[in-house]
């Protein structure tokens, strides 16, 4: 079913007026949650995450990370076979097992995620339990905790928003009241090491980073944590922070060269960071950001852009490539539509654009390729139909895959929408 909600514009700078959300009920087409763990485990570098699934859900990650045959990465699948499916194991017995394999060849774990999947929920296998008990087993040399990556009911990137979910009430409590800002969201380390110089420039004194690179330095949490979200989709994280007395910062995420400036800001003003300070720290390197867009502009400018559900990461990305090299968006659809966590964005985007919640692929697919856009972003399955049929995709995944948030990396963003459509005319030649 499909339906026409209106929703008003947040009370941000820019907005204006009512944007009419076509709310979307059908049949989808999503990536596994379980890829998520490709980016997680280079992040947090002594943690591992053990899927509990099927060959399917090892072939599937494997896949997606381009392992190679001699590499040894943080992640491992215990596969779930017929004995366990018809009930002829005791899974618990097994689980015990494997972990207990895996920890003896790998003493550098320090925090290990059970991950579950589809074949693990269908079989009720309580990977709660497992990790409370597997946790007291392996304690204090290692912390167990566990969460969903199954692909059923949520799109890829939940992975994340689980996987830090579940961290959270780990992280120490905060000690005093004393002013501490968390950046909330999985960076690469070379764009965390640029945001933390640029607040180191502009004078924060405690500045930390969820999930941090290390099992050893979670960030504590409390009165005083006021945190910016790196990443759109991070919606129970952001509750279970709240809960934890996090207060978050309104502001646009940190793509290009105005997200990145207007996502800074909020923090120098929550921490009253003289604004001439900020001008100071930030006015070149936002001249510098700009600068490097104008050689995509002349691709880029007027290229009309179809938005298939897929990331959350739509709708900044949509107010990026339309503010900042000129592009037309003609349908911008997301999986799920916050409309707190995305309110200074929502204020951003052109008026007429039409917003889409939730998919119904069908009919999404029907007015995409009425629409003949010059870019399709879109999933990996839809990717090769759309491109037989003559239309030039770029695969949302790649955006997550892809170092994108802040000034150095402006251009690579819009380098990553300009290169399908050199290819597409070096294919014609």
């Amino acid at each position: 079913m499909n339906a026409i909600t209106p929703i008003g514009a947040a009370s941000g700078v820019e907005g204006c007026g009512e944007r009419v959300i076509l709310r979307q009920r059908g049949q989808r087409e999503v990536f596994c949650g379980l890829t998520g763990i490709v980016w997680l485990h280079r992040k947090i570098q002594d943690a591992f995450f053990l899927v509990v699934g099927s060959r399917t859900c090892a072939h599937l990650i494997q896949s997606a990370a381009g392992v190679m045959i001699f590499a040894e990465p943080r992640f491992a699948t215990a596969i779930i076979d017929e004995r366990d499916l018809a009930g002829l194991a005791d899974c618990n017995e097994e689980l015990d097992r494997v972990v207990a394999q895996l920890l003896a060849r790998r003493p550098e774990i320090k925090l290990l995620f059970l991950v579950g999947s589809c074949p693990s929920e269908v079989i009720k296998l309580d990977l709660s339990r497992a990790a409370q008990r597997l946790s007291q087993s392996h304690s204090p040399r290692v912390r167990v905790l566990n969460y969903s990556g199954s692909g059923i009911e949520t799109t890829f990137t939940q992975g994340e928003d689980a996987c830090l979910a579940s961290l959270v009430p780990s992280l120490p409590a905060k000690a005093d009241a004393t002013p501490q800002l968390l950046v909330v969201g999985a960076l690469a380390d070379v764009v965390e090491d640029q945001f933390q110089r640029i607040f180191s420039e502009l004078g924060f004194k405690d500045v930390r980073f969820l999930p941090p690179r290390s099992a050893s330095d979670l960030p504590p949490v409390g009165p005083g944590t006021k945190y910016l979200l790196a990443q759109p989709f991070l919606t129970d994280t952001a509750r279970i922070l709240e809960e934890r007395g996090g207060v978050r910062l309104e502001a646009p995420f940190p793509l290009g060269a105005e997200g990145t400036t207007r996502w800074l800001r909020a923090a120098a003003e929550a921490f009253g960071i003289d604004p001439v300070k900020f001008q100071e720290v930030t006015a070149a390197r936002h001249a510098r950001a700009v600068a490097s867009l104008d050689k995509y502009k002349a691709d880029l400018a007027g290229k009309r852009v179809f938005f298939f559900p897929d990331s959350q990461l739509e709708i900044p990305i949509a107010r990026f490539l339309a503010r900042e090299v000129d592009c037309k968006l003609i349908e911008v659809g997301t999986p799920y539509l916050h409309r707190q966590h995305l309110s200074v964005e929502l204020d951003l985007l052109p008026a007429d654009v039409q917003l889409s919640e939730g998919q119904d692929v069908d009919l999404q697919l029907d007015r995409c390729i009425a629409a003949r856009p010059d870019i399709t972003v879109c999933g990996l399955g839809l990717a090769n139909p759309l491109e037989a049929d003559g239309l030039t995709t770029k695969w949302s995944i790649e955006l997550l895959f892809t170092p994108i948030q802040g000034y150095e990396q402006a251009a690579d963003l819009a380098g990553l929408f300009a290169r399908p459509l050199d290819r597409r005319a070096r294919l014609r030649v």
